[in-house]
């Protein structure tokens, strides 16, 4: 084993032989459904930022017209190829979709004066090439109203390419979203974004080269753009199912389904156009459960009811179903056919994780003895090309029982390098447990391989030929993986462990389109979440903010108060007992917290005016950390 050899290996024969012995029969009809209405498709495939820098690229996957290779599971390969189907599509009359270039859809709707987008991708730039070939396409219009599915971020991270924050505020375009849209986003891709967003490179892979051996799909699309989101705060939120507006001239009736795929996320009827936008809580695979990138846990038993009460709701009426990722359905009868088979996917994982909870196994048993029963198999979306039931069983779990077992022995369990010590003393030693390892991975025993070598990586980390072996074993996980994060997980991890992690940029920096959005509240809960607790030891301190910016709002006046320990904040109100009063613009807070200026520079430009004590904002601001993006995953 060549232990400086970074390039991917071949399929193994046990993996060949695995990959070849898989057999199913699907749908022909998927492709037709794929490809049915296509307009016209990006020139070159090819979307770059404003410094001609790939932000995404479908055009490197055009590899996937061959056979399936061993390097990849034949199903997931399939599925695959539905997705690198591109361009701008025509749903039904008055409405056109831009799939292809983003890992979710861009809806268009025809208004009486301009377009009604729903999710506006994950980035500007993938957004506004959208936007552009409908317009070169099918005219030029305004966006009058931007409709927000849910709180994750590829369903509103590239809205500045479709509008922008001026034309929100005059009122010509309105943002809709569901009731708690902005708690939760803020809650999940920044109080939890940087390692949120660290464990989604793992998830989606978009480190991974395209190829056989590499990257092939994302599950619910083909990849994730390269690039930082941005965010416009909704102007009018969805409260209660049955909620119906007209927008520019468009009929809608909402359904709110919180707790589902999202925990703020909405599906909705268009009764003119008799189509049904289900969101993400319906797409051409099994979802997630809870993702492996991490996110709070979804509530598989309202999943599944919510999709009744679409039907129960909308069925009758609906001839066009389409969601926020893959392709729409066509037909009343085969879109109430696959509502029901989501529905029941759902319930029955739900249900049978909880039967055998019940019967007292525990996560990794009834993980490792469920399987998919032929009812959801038969059908492609309703296997694992994104969720997976290994980990979605051990969701459900997860949210009636938490991660505890309730074996004594899992209560407070050594952390991994002390036990990566005790486990390859107790093998005898470095080489004694890999030449167990070896053995292992002769015989195709991969799984065992990666738990059993994963500890003297922990101990070791810096030991090569463990390094190696590790790679080779992932690597092979992931080319028999059917789900593409499953797979995605394991060729990156296998990568870092020959190339070690990547360099991203900071964290802060990334989130400035989201911080632009956000309250003063949010903000100060993110500032929060970063004090260095064990520096600030005995200290109580106030300080009293005046934004001049925000209107003689609520939100103008704020105290932030050290204590304990730890953060607070309070609205509407100033304590005269603080150490010190600034007055400062909300704009220049954030740039501040972005690291694009210092306070010390603002107060000396002016643009910070500060009464009182200095070093209490110092102090404050002194003892916050800084997040990496690349912190290690596959080794100490």
């Amino acid at each position: 084993m060549n232990s400086h050899d970074l390039s991917p290996k071949d399929a193994s024969r046990h993996t060949s032989e695995r990959n070849r012995s898989v057999e199913f029969e699907l749908d022909p009809a998927d492709f037709e459904r794929a490809q049915r209405g296509f307009i016209a498709s990006h020139p070159t495939g090819q979307i770059t930022d404003d410094n001609g820098r790939r932000v995404s690229d479908i055009s490197a996957y055009a590899f996937l017209q061959t056979e399936p290779p061993d390097t990849v599971h034949p199903a997931l390969w399939r599925h695959a190829q539905l997705n690198a189907n591109h361009g701008l599509f025509e749903v039904t009359e008055g409405v056109w979709q831009v799939r292809g270039y983003d890992i979710s859809n861009i809806t268009f709707i025809k208004g009486e004066t301009g377009w009604v987008v729903i999710d506006p991708l994950t980035v500007e730039h993938t957004a506004r090439a959208g936007y552009e070939l409908v317009t070169q396409h099918l005219g030029y219009r305004p966006v009058t109203a931007v409709i927000y599915t849910h709180s994750h971020a590829d369903h509103f991270g590239g809205v500045n390419g479709v509008t922008t924050q001026e034309d929100v505020n005059a009122g010509r375009c309105l943002v809709i979203a569901p009731v708690g849209f902005m708690a939760e986003t803020i809650g999940e891709n920044v109080i939890a974004g940087p390692a949120m967003g660290r464990r989604g490179t793992y998830q989606f892979g978009p480190m991974l080269p395209a190829g056989p051996k590499g990257h092939v799909d994302c599950g619910l699309g083909n990849s994730i753009p390269v690039g930082p989101p941005g965010l416009i705060a909704p102007t009018h939120d969805i409260t209660y199912t049955g909620e119906e507006m007209t927008v520019d001239g468009v009929r809608i009736i909402f359904q709110l389904t919180p707790e589902t795929e999202a925990p703020a996320e909405m599906n909705f009827f268009f009764p003119d156009l008799n189509g049904l936008c289900m969101a993400e809580n319906c797409s051409h695979t099994m979802h997630n459960l809870v993702p492996i990138r991490g996110a709070l846990v979804r509530n598989s038993l309202k999943w599944s009811k919510y999709i009744n009460e679409s039907i129960e709701l909308f069925g009758a009426r609906t001839k066009v179903l389409f969601t926020s990722h893959n392709w729409p359905r066509w037909g009343n009868d085969d879109l109430i056919n696959f509502l029901e088979l989501q529905r029941d996917l759902y319930k029955w994982m739900h249900d049978q994780t909880m039967r055998q909870a019940n019967l007292g196994l525990n996560a990794l048993e009834i993980g490792d003895k469920l399987e998919l029963p032929d009812d959801f198999l038969a059908h492609d979306h309703t296997r694992g090309f994104y969720g997976d039931l290994v980990h979605n069983s051990k969701a459900v779990y997860q949210r009636y029982l938490s991660w505890y077992d309730c074996n004594p022995a899992n209560l407070h369990k050594l952390p991994p390098v002390e036990v990566g010590q005790r486990y390859v003393d107790l093998a005898g030693g470095a080489e004694a447990l890999l030449s167990k390892a070896r053995a292992a991975f002769a015989a195709g025993d991969y799984r065992w391989v990666a738990e059993l070598v994963n500890h003297l990586i922990f101990a070791d980390p810096t030991h090569s030929e463990a390094r190696a072996l590790q790679a080779d074993t992932l690597e092979q996980l992931g080319y028999q993986s059917e789900s593409s994060t499953f797979r995605n997980s394991y060729l990156t991890g296998a990568m870092e462990l020959r190339q070690g992690p990547p360099q991203l940029g900071s964290s802060q920096v990334r989130g400035r389109g989201l911080l632009i959005a956000m309250t003063i509240e949010q903000i100060f809960d993110t500032l929060a979440v970063r004090l260095i607790s064990e520096n600030v030891s005995g200290l109580s301190l106030k300080i009293n903010w005046h934004f001049n910016d925000m209107g003689g709002t609520a939100d103008e006046r704020w105290l932030l108060g050290l204590s304990h320990r730890t953060l607070y904040s309070v609205q509407g109100r100033n304590d005269e007992k603080a150490q010190a009063t600034l007055t400062m613009a909300r704009s220049t807070l954030i740039s501040v917290i972005i690291q694009e200026t210092t306070f010390i520079d603002e107060i000396g430009k002016g643009s910070i005016v500060i009464d009182g004590d200095a070093t209490a904002l110092l102090t404050i601001f002194g003892n916050l950390d800084a997040f990496p993006n690349s912190f290690n995953i596959v080794e100490p």
